[in-house]
């Protein structure tokens, strides 16, 4: 009896290999398809902060262009200026370079920075708006 039971071959080797293969494999797609939903939620958030930091910076060139309608001899600077109940910007001092005048704004949301660069004529219509990564 005993040569019977060392006669007979593992059959159940096979199965358990390929068990643990395909658990493997299932594991790694897991683990790649959760990493990639966690950087497209973080690159999405990034994204909605910069949109609010550049709608703050355009309501402060907003402010600024109601000031110089309102007194043509402004020149800022403004900083901390409230956009809503929680929200600021800055506009930086306004520079006069013959007919034209340059605005500039400054705001950070959530680490998030817009800078924008506005140059208007002596009828406050825009000439040029540019964002810059740093104000000179």
């Amino acid at each position: 009896m005993m040569s019977k039971n060392i006669d007979k071959k593992p059959e159940g080797f096979i199965a358990l290999i390929t068990a643990i293969a395909l658990s493997l494999i299932l594991l790694v797609v897991t683990v790649t398809l959760n990493q990639s939903g966690f950087l497209t939620r973080s690159t999405l958030l990034d994204a909605e902060y910069k949109e609010r930091s550049s709608a703050l910076a355009e309501a402060c060139i907003d402010t600024a262009l109601l000031k110089l309608a309102n007194d043509p001899s402004y020149l800022g600077p403004d900083l901390n200026i409230a956009v809503g109940s929680s929200d600021t910007c800055d506009i930086r001092p306004v520079i006069t370079t013959g007919s034209q005048k340059t605005i500039q704004t400054r705001a950070i949301f959530q680490e998030a920075e817009t800078n924008l660069e506005v140059v208007v004529d002596t009828n406050l219509s825009i000439i040029s708006w540019n964002e810059l990564p740093n104000f000179p």
